[in-house]
């Protein structure tokens, strides 16, 4: 799995102009994507990455703060540009089996005690955040 992880003052996700998710204060904002090989592991160790990681203010974890998080699916993360101008997606899981992972880690964090919300799987999301610092943290499994 990868994700990017940008800490943000606020945050926001709409699809088709309906607000679904969204916080004011610091928080998280994480784009995960999943690749073939991915499961319950990955899920785990980005879960405790994501929660532990001491990059909020006064170098303390979002879970230590109980930070909100918004949690994006997004399968471009795995996109192949060596070649040509178009990007190739194979490295990037179908969505029968990407979904259940993203949700799984949705459920992994909360289990930190950090409040997630998420957008809606597949769906042409809009994304605003005020990144905060800017502090923006690339996490993957295959090298963690």
């Amino acid at each position: 799995m990868r994700a990017v992880i940008q800490r943000a003052t606020s945050a926001a996700v709409h699809v088709a102009g309906e607000q679904l998710a969204a916080f004011d204060e610091p928080g998280l904002v994480v784009l995960a994507g999943v690749t073939h090989d991915d499961g319950a592991r990955e899920v785990n160790w980005l879960a405790r990455k994501i929660a532990q990681l001491r990059i909020m203010r006064d170098e303390i974890s979002a879970a230590d703060l109980g930070a909100p998080v918004i949690l994006v699916s997004q399968f471009t993360l795995y996109a192949d540009t060596r070649k040509g101008r178009r990007p190739s997606w194979n490295g990037a899981t179908p969505g029968p089996v990407a979904e259940p992972l993203i949700e799984a880690l949705a459920v992994a964090l909360r289990r930190y005690g950090l409040p997630v919300q998420t957008g809606v799987f597949g769906a042409d999301m809009a994304v605003t955040l005020v990144n905060d610092g800017p502090v923006t943290i690339l996490l993957d499994t295959a090298v963690g």
